[in-house]
């Protein structure tokens, strides 16, 4: 079995005209033993939340050391992780990534000899600080046998195979502009979560994909995204991942353009038979 993992984030066409960086950031780390830890951040970009960039950046880097240290404290015993992170996945690795953030926050802020609020008590003013930083999340852990899911605030989580398109976890919707948001006091409890056991070598081939709003919000409706998602399965299996890969931070720029203008992040995790290759390049030979 083949894996490849490649992502790119792109400044979205309507943060070009006004020179905004871009607020998106994304993180992976594979493992010998084949699992992946993937995670993708968007930071809000307001003017309420001017270091949201650094808040994206913290996210990302949180869920992997977060997920690291579960995978290294289960190495052994990967159905006990399964056990444990189906059961806690909302509420105790929720809770260790939104405290960590938090934490990170703080030192950052201080680090960085940036202006402190104050409450009227004249008390650090962490709410204030925290808003700053503002980001959404979202997560995979991927091993041999099962898949995790995680999500706080916006983006996606899409699954597709020879089957079509599939959401491994139902995001729950906000209208409007607002999403949850990991600034928030107890943001873990609007996290969800979800296991799906799945053998590796199941059903091959087949892409795990992460991507921040941008990427749906650019296409009409959501039968248009999901499309989107499949041609790019397509495009993989056609080409090869590398080819995608080379070409993706330029499609995704596109995408913005043509679309809704908005930062976009595309992490894609992609598993195929070896063998199958191999036969294939013999037959063409």
């Amino acid at each position: 079995m083949k894996r490849i993992v490649f992502g790119e984030s792109v400044q979205g066409a309507s943060h070009k005209r006004v020179d905004k960086e871009c607020q998106d950031s994304f993180k992976k780390i594979e493992f010998d033993d084949g699992t992946v830890i993937m995670a993708i951040a968007d930071g809000h970009g307001s003017k309420s939340c001017p270091y949201s960039k650094s808040g994206s950046s913290i996210a990302v880097n949180v869920f992997c050391k977060v997920m690291d240290e579960f995978h290294t404290s289960y190495a052994e015993n990967l159905e006990m992780l399964l056990t444990y992170l189906n059961r806690e996945g909302d509420t105790k690795v929720a809770q260790a990534v939104d405290a960590e953030w938090k934490r990170r926050v703080l030192k950052a802020h201080t680090n960085h000899k940036r202006e402190v609020p104050f409450t009227e008590d004249g008390e650090k003013n962490k709410v204030e600080i925290y808003k700053q930083y503002g980001s959404t999340l979202v997560g995979l852990m991927i091993t041999p046998i099962f898949i995790f899911a995680f999500q706080l605030g916006d983006g996606d989580i899409s699954f597709v195979d020879n089957n079509g398109f599939d959401h491994p976890l139902e995001d729950e919707k906000i209208l409007g502009v607002e999403t949850h948001s990991l600034s928030k006091i107890d943001s873990w409890k609007k996290v969800v979560s979800a296991v799906r056991r799945r053998d590796e070598s199941e059903g091959l081939p087949y892409m795990l994909m992460l991507s921040t709003d941008g990427f749906a919000n650019s296409y009409k409706n959501a039968d248009e995204f999901q499309k989107t998602c499949v041609d790019y399965f397509g495009m993989i299996r056609q080409y090869g991942a590398e080819a995608v890969a080379v070409n993706l931070k330029d499609w995704l720029s596109e995408t913005s353009a043509m679309g809704c203008g908005d930062d976009i992040t595309v992490l894609i995790a992609y598993y195929s038979d070896d063998s199958k290759l191999e036969n294939e390049a013999d037959a063409n030979g």
